[in-house]
């Protein structure tokens, strides 16, 4: 028993012990003697060893743990056929953790450079587009495009007001119901033209135009002289000064 007391003793004495394992004894406690008669101060070691085993039940766990997430960020990489070992040592946590750090910094840098291929990409589209032959003409013409759609909106949105169409009717129903308005107010136009010239033949109307074209510049120079020759500017004054020369 001596043996192990003082195998225990110098297992505490070593530097690479830590610590908290080695104290001297304070107070009125039962001090074992070594070989050499010097005093060993490891009366509170069973607490020391029950803390070290639940740490490494603790080990096990955060082991286990360490491997789903590894598993969840890298599911290409297969299970340790050793994971159910009995043994963990903390190399093997240190393993895990930097595995999972490397695989998320060349993320960042994979994801940051997926993305400024994106926005290059995105930016050329744009140009072929909207025929932008350089990069400083991107923002002018990005503007003149923001300001024609927020017309071309106002003016959608005016016209199915006005059409009394309902606000999610596409483009195609407005330009459709604008064509049969106009077809209706052209159809409306010629019976009113054909109503005032008296005819529903359209050769009748070019022949009335035909005769007025034929009428109307010699009665207009006949108005004319007469307004000269009675002196006054009205036509209305024309009847009234013609009965007073009678």
């Amino acid at each position: 028993f001596l043996k192990v007391l003082s195998h225990i003793d110098s297992i505490l004495r070593s530097p690479r012990a830590p610590p908290l394992i080695y104290r001297r004894s304070k107070g009125p406690v039962q001090n074992y003697t070594k070989e050499n008669g010097q005093e060993c101060g490891f009366e509170h070691l069973p607490l020391t060893i029950e803390m070290w085993a639940d740490q490494l039940m603790a080990l096990k766990d955060l082991y286990r743990s360490l491997r789903k997430l590894c598993l969840e960020l890298m599911p290409w990489h297969t299970a340790d056929p050793q994971d159910n070992r009995e043994s963990i040592r903390v190399e093997d946590l240190q393993f895990i953790v930097d595995a999972i750090l490397e695989e998320i910094e060349n993320k960042g840098k994979n994801t940051q450079t997926q993305s400024l291929q994106t926005l290059s990409a995105i930016v050329s589209h744009f140009q072929k587009l909207f025929d932008v032959n350089s990069l400083n003409g991107v923002y002018p013409r990005m503007n003149e495009v923001y300001t024609k759609l927020g017309e071309m909106t106002n003016a959608m949105r005016n016209l199915h007001e006005l059409l009394e169409l309902d606000s999610s009717a596409p483009p195609t129903v407005v330009v459709d119901t604008v064509g049969k308005l106009c077809d209706i107010i052209n159809k409306n136009v010629t019976e009113q033209v054909q109503q005032l010239l008296g005819t529903q033949d359209i050769h009748s109307i070019i022949n009335k135009l035909e005769e007025h074209e034929r009428f109307f510049p010699p009665f207009q120079a006949l108005i004319q002289d007469l307004l000269c020759l009675l002196e006054i500017s009205n036509l209305d004054d024309i009847l009234p000064v013609v009965r007073n020369l009678k």
